[in-house]
């Protein structure tokens, strides 16, 4: 089995519904994205697949949906007025937690045709979560 590894790195701001800690007031994070693709065989150039494939499918997305955006849950009450002024926000379904973001790539990575087996998203040098799938 074969792996590769691609980090991207990100802004983002959001805040926590139903929380009760500091997370309930928005902020923002410089965000690292892991994305790891795996395979049991290499191609034909013995790669499992070339970074820069990786980087331009999930940097890219990445980049046009959540880069420099506030991440947040369906029902804030911060969605209306930011959409009033124009501001770049991404709506999620469910409270947008590291857990959720990494879940969110995993799954577009997926979309996007990538073997992906792991997806890791580092909020702060110290804390990060990691989305693997079924």
């Amino acid at each position: 089995m074969y792996s590769v590894t691609k980090r991207i790195d990100f802004c983002y701001g959001h805040r926590l519904l139903d929380y009760d800690g500091v997370c309930k007031h928005p902020h923002g994070h410089n965000a690292v994205a892991e994305i790891e693709i795996r395979t049991d065989a290499l191609d034909v150039r013995n790669m499992v697949m070339d970074f820069r494939d990786i980087k331009q499918l999930m940097k890219g997305w990445i980049d046009r949906e959540l880069d420099h955006r506030m991440i947040l849950r369906h029902d804030d009450p911060l969605v209306a007025p930011l959409r009033a002024l124009g501001e770049p926000i991404h709506i999620l379904d469910s409270n947008p937690t590291v857990e959720r973001i990494a879940r969110l790539l995993f799954e577009v990575a997926r979309e996007l045709g990538l073997s992906v087996v792991r997806v890791t998203v580092w909020e702060t040098p110290t804390s990060c979560a990691t989305y693997t799938g079924d």
